[in-house]
């Protein structure tokens, strides 16, 4: 078996069962958002040191340690599975589980927990929204990461319990950009994550117009420095200021993209200044205090710098092909190209279009040992497992990533589905 994108039948609840609505009932129940926001004050550090005017959000679910640092300089707020499982860890919603059970009413045990830790995501990105209204990018079950229909249909309900507010977060996989196309047909914002390369986002803007794409630069910074390949420095600053001229190239060339670069995985408040100017940077609560206690001069648009990136005098660069990062070839525009102009209908298609243009390294095709592989090295591959794929070019460095980071994601994603089947009734 591999992660072919004939995706395994996923059970959902259709759009137009009364079961949707009363689910979405039960999720809204409580939660306020018309009476006018609590007060928020501006911030003279923040208003001062953001000379680029590059938008502020917070990387984080934690809804007192975001009150401690909330103003009228912070616009958005990001989460993800593995922030969201850390507060459902917290119990703070153990007895909310028996009661989402039965508003779900008779599903697979399976597709129950799917469908309560559904609940449980948008509960929290609602409460978060009553707190700070602001857009808040909600994060879908990685179960649907590779159904491209699972992901509509979570997405389109995800938008309209909160279709003011709500960002839906889809992963950059065949079957993901498949389904933002077709969301963003629909006038449904969308944050495509999990990218790590310039190419990876001028592709995703080309053929799936998002509102949102990213680089999780911090993480590219460790894969070199952890696998000595060289220092690390500059490789994830590198890349999003490339991926950001990409993305402003062709949105500005196309009137009905609006795709903006979101600059996140920040690991210091010292890569702030050298991300000045990119769209949107996240940055988890950790890094928006130590900027407060460190960062000192405003920062000035970096847009226009190419930051050098070195390997280790001993690597040959061939086995590493860190250009992949931040370079967009011929080939690649080729490819966006003939899909413009030919849209693929599923993931399948899109795979075989970019291994007709020698891109299989973009969606790299993986054995299931393969993936077990990926999910036990954590976040950060083993880079000489890879190495010998790597220079065949049927796999990359962004490729490999985003792998990483949904295994990632799915781990954190089973220590919540386990916290939900624990307690259930």
């Amino acid at each position: 078996m591999s992660n072919l994108d004939t995706a395994k039948s996923i059970e959902i609840i259709s759009l137009d069962s009364p079961q949707v609505e009363r689910i979405a009932d039960f999720v809204r129940d409580g939660i306020d958002l018309d009476s006018p926001p609590h007060t928020v004050q501006s911030s003279s550090f923040w208003q001062r040191i953001n000379g680029a005017e590059t938008s502020l959000w917070i990387d984080s679910g934690d809804i007192e340690s975001i009150d401690r640092l909330w103003n009228e300089q912070f616009s958005g707020l990001t989460t993800n599975n593995t922030l969201l499982n850390r507060e459902i860890q917290n119990g703070i919603y153990d007895d909310l589980i028996p009661s989402a059970q039965d508003v779900v009413g008779n599903l697979s045990e399976q597709a129950l927990v799917r469908e309560i830790a559904f609940i449980l995501n948008v509960r929290h990105a609602l409460r978060l929204v009553e707190r700070f209204r602001c857009d808040v990018s909600v994060e879908l079950h990685t179960d649907v990461a590779n159904d491209s229909e699972a992901t509509l249909a979570y997405a389109r309900r995800c938008h309209q319990i909160c279709p003011e507010f709500f960002v839906v977060k889809v992963p950059l996989t065949p079957a993901g950009l498949i389904a933002i196309k077709q969301l963003r047909d629909e006038d449904i914002r969308v944050n495509c994550t999990l990218g790590f390369s310039a190419r990876q986002n001028y592709v995703a803007t080309a053929l799936s117009r998002p509102s949102f794409v990213n680089v999780f630069l911090g993480r590219l910074n460790s894969y070199v420095a952890e696998n000595q390949l060289g220092d690390g420095n500059l490789v994830g600053e590198k890349t999003t200021l490339a991926s950001q001229g990409e993305v402003a190239t062709f949105t500005r060339g196309l009137p009905t993209t609006d795709t903006r670069q979101i600059a996140a995985s920040l690991r210091d408040a010292s890569q702030l200044p050298r991300l000045a100017g990119v769209d949107v940077i996240t940055m988890p609560t950790k890094v928006a205090r130590q900027a407060e206690e460190a960062l000192q001069d405003p920062w000035q648009s970096q847009l226009h710098d190419t930051y050098d990136v070195y390997l280790d005098d001993k690597v040959d660069p061939e086995t590493v092909q860190l250009e992949k990062l931040w370079a967009v070839r011929k080939i690649e525009r080729s490819f966006v190209q003939k899909a413009i102009l030919s849209p693929p209908t599923d993931a399948a298609e899109l795979r075989l279009m970019a291994a007709d243009y020698d891109l299989e390294d973009l969606f790299p095709v993986m054995a299931d040992e393969e993936l077990s592989t990926i999910a036990e090295d954590g976040k950060i591959p083993n880079h000489q497992r890879w190495q010998e794929r790597i220079v065949r070019g049927d796999i990359a460095i962004d490729s490999l990533m985003t792998l990483a980071g949904l295994a990632s994601f799915a781990d954190a994603q089973a220590k919540l589905d386990q916290r939900i089947s624990e307690h259930l009734r």
